[in-house]
C-alpha cells in the first residue's frame, strides 16, 4: 500500500458489496467496513479489511466513504443518522446503491450544506458476476472532479465508468438500465416456459440464439438456469428489480411519461413477489409463467 491511495471506507457487505470490497482490497486500498449484519464481514476481514463497530468511527477513519445498501430508505437513513452526525467535514461519499434520484439530489445537498461532503451517484450493473471480475457497468452523476476521483477509486471494479451529468442523472439511468434488464428477464422466462409446452428443449434455446438479435446477457445467464431449474446460489433478487420498476413508474409519474411495458413488467415481478419468491432469484421467474407452480 502506498500513499497514493485514498482510505477507504465500505458501508453494505453484501451480495454485490463483498466483492466489490474484496477487488478493491486486492488493488491495494487499505479498507474500513461496516455492516448491519455483521456476520457478513468475515470473508472481507480474513482478506485484510478492518471492521468497524459504528458507521460514525468508519468515517472518522477513512477518506472516501463508499455505500453499497438495500435500497432508498436505508441509505437516507444512514446519512441522516450517522453520516451528518459523525462530525466529519471535507469527504467525499460515492453511492454505488439503486435509490431514487430526488432523494439522492436532497441528500447531496444536505450533506454539502451541512458537512462540505461531496456526492457521486454511481450505481452499478453487471451483477454479482460483474463485481467478482471487475467488469461492471457504472453510471455516475456529479462533479466533474468528484467524477475523476471516483473513476480512480472505482477502478478495479468497472469495464466502463460513464458520467452521466450531475447528481441524481447516474440514478436515472441505472433506472433506466432495469426498465431494459427487468423487461428482457420478464420476456425470457415467459419464452422459456413457452417452448417447454411446445416440447422444445429449452436448455438449447441460449445457445440457439447467441450471437443474434434476439441475444442478451440477461438470456445467456438465467436461460439456462431456468431450463434445469437452477435457482441457487443466488445472485441477485426478484425484490432488487422490483424496486427498480417501481422508481421507474414513479419517475415516469414525476414526468408525464408513459411506460406501459416496465409498468406491466413491475405488475408481474409484484405478483411473483407476493408468491414468496421476493427473496429469490429473478431466475424463478420462470414458475410464473410454468403450469406447474409449486
Amino acid at each position: 500500500m502506498t500513499n497514493k491511495y485514498p482510505t477507504l471506507g465500505f458501508i453494505g457487505i453484501g451480495l454485490m458489496g463483498k466483492p466489490m470490497a474484496l477487488r478493491l482490497l486486492d488493488a491495494g486500498f487499505d479498507v474500513n467496513i461496516w455492516n448491519r449484519s455483521k456476520d457478513k464481514l468475515s470473508p472481507v476481514v480474513n482478506a485484510g479489511a478492518i471492521a468497524f463497530t459504528t458507521i460514525a468511527e468508519l468515517i472518522n477513519h477513512s477518506e472516501i466513504i463508499i455505500l453499497c445498501l438495500a435500497n432508498t430508505s436505508v441509505v437516507e437513513s444512514i446519512a441522516k443518522n450517522d453520516i451528518i452526525n459523525a462530525g466529519c467535514v471535507d469527504k467525499l461519499i460515492i453511492d454505488l446503491s439503486s435509490i431514487a434520484p430526488d432523494t439522492t439530489k436532497q441528500l447531496a445537498l444536505e450533506l454539502k450544506h451541512q458537512c462540505n461532503i461531496n456526492w457521486v451517484d454511481a450505481p452499478v450493473s453487471g451483477g454479482t458476476i460483474g463485481a467478482e471480475q471487475g467488469t461492471l457497468a457504472i453510471m455516475a452523476g456529479g462533479s466533474k472532479s468528484d467524477i475523476e476521483i471516483a473513476k480512480q477509486v472505482l477502478k478495479p471494479l468497472y469495464k466502463q465508468l460513464t458520467h452521466m451529468g450531475d447528481v441524481g442523472s447516474g440514478q436515472v439511468s441505472k433506472i433506466c438500465n432495469q426498465m431494459i434488464v427487468s423487461c428482457n428477464v420478464m420476456v425470457i422466462a415467459e419464452m422459456m416456459a413457452l417452448a417447454q409446452s411446445a416440447g422444445v428443449d429449452s436448455g438449447k434455446i441460449p445457445q440457439a440464439l447467441a450471437g443474434g438479435f434476439a441475444d442478451s446477457k440477461p438470456l445467456q445467464i438465467v436461460g439456462p438456469e431456468m431450463a434445469t431449474e437452477t435457482f441457487e446460489p443466488i445472485k441477485w433478487k426478484v425484490q432488487t428489480l422490483l424496486k427498480d420498476l417501481n422508481m421507474a413508474v414513479d419517475l415516469s409519474q414525476q414526468y408525464n411519461n408513459s411506460i406501459p411495458m416496465s409498468g406491466l413488467a413491475a405488475q408481474l415481478m409484484q405478483l411473483h413477489g407476493n408468491q414468496g419468491f421476493l427473496e429469490q432469484d429473478p431466475s424463478t421467474l420462470i414458475k410464473l409463467f410454468s403450469k406447474d407452480r409449486c
